[in-house]
């Protein structure tokens, strides 16, 4: 595996040699459904190197050079010519890049452009042209060289958004990108892994070789965008002198999915800094997106300057792609460590090479569950993919087996848990510590003791070790009958021993939601602890709940429903500690004055950035408390079912969630406005 360093500078006719050896071997190997030894900005970087060489030294341009070529020149041709060219984009950048490249549009056009920008997203998949002839599909083609592709009509009606048959009998030919949602890869991979094949190693690989496999004993669902259209068979489609957005409104109009129905759309702009504010709208919404992309296709929207300014060998030069940075990289799996988590849940963690990935090193990321890996094959010493898209915690996703040394070894598994080395249970695909919670007991009392929970003040780390130490707390229960004298011992102090004391003594009142909350059960964090009691009310009532009543909560589908049954159930001694100590096991009527009323009452609201005004001091858990006690349910991210997004902006510069409900047209209210909707029930 190659991941080569942010810039790359060739000095020798010998290195450019090289890389056109690399390039094409990379193109070739994605091309050919295999797994390229470059992932995706490493190669961009690497055509980057070969062109400024060329440019330098143009008599020694190879014959082979990938630059000025479709897929670096390996792309299978196939025996379908084309309609018109098919041909790929140009890419920039960053805004210099973009400015630049609207200045050269305008120099070959020989005036400022009049007919406006389009811009739409870059997505991450394969160009097709589909051929529709009295409404019904009868043609897919790859790109191929652009002149001429390759037949893949193999795969019609498997794929979203290109239907088999229109509701008219029309004749045209779409242009566009099919490409697996994120959904639909896992989906993919799973089947392939039930089938004994190898999962592919990013959504990009698994269309390229998904179009061109046939005689697979499965299906595997994809989905297509179109980004243009022209006529076929002399007969006409396209209205008269129609701009880029009103081909799209033909295609749409046709029954064909466009670029216009992503949740970032179509867009048409006077100027370049108009176009430049939605690219980064969308680099805003690209972590929320159901597929991935690689950038923003920014193009003049009047045919007819598209026209006039033309197209090169290989691209139009009224058209780019405005690239954003990679979410997606490959690197090595050193190590994988096991550690235990407060519910005892054993989790694996993989050490990497350090890599960046969406502008940040990565050396650590996430991996799923013991079964995961065996089903993605992972072996120490692969080279793996990973992706990290905006906050989220970077993932490993799956091996480029191809490039595997023969030293590789399959991850290890434990034997015993790594924190308390007792048996495991491995009755579900995560893993668990047969001791439950006991196991990382400290850590457990402590998250209970957090401000979110029973907020017991100053109740840390320290103390609490001394409290399992000495064997005065052995559960949850055990906090609520400690004596003042054990937890001076644990202290050190009288003074704050009877402290703790006191505000140990309040908690016992607390609502159901936060005691439910602190008994730390997986997948029950503040939000769905206040769910789960404002349902059921009492703790009876939750411990008498199966797996379907549970189901009833917002948010708990099927697989999480019998977890919580489970864990409840294995909480028995715990809660009749907490009964027997006199802690509170009901859930107060609601300050609402009714179902279905209040401010809030039908409405979704995100929280990001620091609060101010009355707000001020308010938490994440104090909002999201504040959110459903004015009727209205706390979300996470910002989609196209947000109602208010709740943002101060920081630094004077409005936050990526702010961005992108701004793009999606979501009501954004500072902190102090939101305090005056919602001021009857903030205390």
């Amino acid at each position: 595996m190659t991941t080569l360093p942010a810039e790359t500078v060739l000095s020798s006719p010998a290195q450019y040699k090289d890389a056109v050896r690399q390039a094409r071997e990379a193109a070739a190997a994605y091309y050919g459904g295999g797994e390229s030894s470059l992932d995706d900005a490493s190669y961009d970087q690497l055509l980057r190197a070969i062109e400024a060489w060329e440019k330098d030294h143009p008599e020694t341009v190879a014959a082979d050079s990938p630059t000025g070529k479709v897929g670096a020149g390996t792309a299978p041709v196939g025996d379908i010519t084309h309609t018109t060219r098919l041909l790929s984009l140009d890419n920039v950048f960053n805004p210099e890049g973009l400015v630049s490249w609207g200045a050269s549009v305008e120099r070959r056009l020989g005036r400022p452009v009049t007919g406006g920008w389009a811009i739409d997203l870059k997505m991450d998949g394969a160009a097709v042209a589909a051929r529709y002839r009295k409404g019904r599909l009868e043609r897919l083609i790859t790109r191929g060289n652009g002149t001429h592709g390759e037949d893949v009509s193999h795969v019609i009606g498997t794929i979203v958004g290109l239907p088999i048959q229109l509701d008219a009998p029309l004749t045209f030919e779409v242009r566009g990108e099919v490409l697996f949602s994120r959904e639909q890869f896992e989906h993919a991979n799973m089947v392939r892994a039930e089938h004994g094949a190898k999962v592919f190693p990013n959504p990009r690989n698994a269309t390229s070789g998904t179009l061109r496999a046939k005689n697979r004993p499965y299906e595997l669902p994809m989905t297509f965008w179109a980004y243009g259209a022209v006529e076929l068979d002399g007969e006409a489609f396209l209205p008269e002198n129609a701009t880029h957005a009103e081909i799209l409104q033909a295609v749409a109009d046709a029954g064909v999915q466009t670029t216009a129905h992503t949740p970032a759309g179509l867009h048409v702009f006077a100027t370049l800094a108009e176009v430049q504010q939605q690219v980064d709208a969308i680099a805003a919404l690209r972590p929320s997106l159901p597929f991935d992309i690689d950038g923003a296709v920014i193009r003049a929207n009047d045919t007819a300057e598209q026209a006039a300014v033309g197209v090169g060998s290989r691209f139009p030069h009224w058209a780019i792609a405005y690239k954003y940075p990679a979410v997606e990289r490959m690197t090595t799996l050193k190590a994988v460590i096991w550690e235990v988590g407060r519910t005892g849940v054993i989790a694996p963690t993989a050490e990497l090479e350090p890599v960046e990935v969406g502008g940040t090193i990565v050396t650590r990321a996430t991996l799923h569950n013991p079964a995961d890996i065996r089903r993605r094959d992972l072996h120490l010493g692969d080279t793996v993919t990973v992706r990290r898209a905006g906050d989220v915690i970077p993932q490993v996703q799956a091996p480029v087996v191809a490039l595997r040394p023969g030293s590789a070894e399959p991850v290890p598994l434990p034997e015993v848990c790594p924190n308390c080395g007792s048996e495991i249970n491995k009755a579900q695909e995560r893993w668990r510590c047969v001791k439950g919670t006991a196991c990382r007991l400290p850590a457990l009392i402590e998250y209970a003791a957090g401000r979110d929970q029973l907020d017991i003040d100053g109740l840390g780390s320290k103390y609490v070790n001394a409290l399992v130490e000495s064997g005065a707390v052995t559960d949850l229960g055990d906090l609520f009958s400690l004596t003042v004298e054990q937890l001076t011992a644990a202290s050190g102090s009288a003074k704050r021993g009877a402290k703790l004391a006191e505000q140990i003594e309040a908690a016992k009142a607390l609502p159901l939601n936060r005691i439910f909350c602190a008994l730390g059960i997986l997948g029950t964090g503040r939000s769905m602890s206040r769910r789960i009691a404002a349902y059921f009310r009492t703790m009876d009532a939750i411990r008498a709940a199966d797996a379907d009543a549970l189901r009833w909560v917002e948010g708990i589908g099927p697989e999480k429903a019998p977890v919580i049954v489970e864990q409840v159930a294995d909480m028995a001694p715990v809660i009749a500690k907490l009964i027997a100590a006199g802690v509170n096991m009901e859930e107060p009527e609601p300050e609402t004055t009714g179902p279905g009323e209040g401010p809030l009452a039908g409405k979704t609201v995100v929280v990001t950035g620091k609060m101010t005004g009355v707000l001020d001091g308010y938490g994440r858990s104090d909002m999201n408390a504040l959110i459903e006690r004015a009727g209205g349910r706390a979300g996470s991210s910002v989609n196209s079912k947000t109602d208010f997004l709740v943002a101060a902006e920081a630094n004077g510069k409005p936050s990526s969630k702010a961005a992108k409900a701004a793009d999606l047209g979501v009501n954004v209210l500072t902190p102090e406005a939101f305090a005056e909707l919602v001021a009857d029930f903030i205390g």
